[in-house]
């Protein structure tokens, strides 16, 4: 019994780290994450400025 328990949580464990992510992709944060730019909530570090958006126009696409 204890071996059905152990094998219960092992596969538990599997499938709960590749279950992937739920969200939708968006497209303008996968361009602006393909052109080594980074998203973030709010305005960009002073040394960044917004080239464009991310999450449908929620987040801010910073870049140098």
């Amino acid at each position: 019994m204890k071996i059905l328990y152990l094998l219960f949580a092992v596969f538990f464990l599997i499938f709960q780290a590749t279950s992937g992510s739920a969200d939708p992709i968006f497209a303008d944060t996968a361009e602006c994450r393909s052109q080594g730019k980074f998203c973030r909530a709010g305005t960009c570090p002073p040394t960044f400025g917004a080239t464009g958006t991310c999450h449908g126009g929620m987040l801010h696409c910073c870049s140098k």
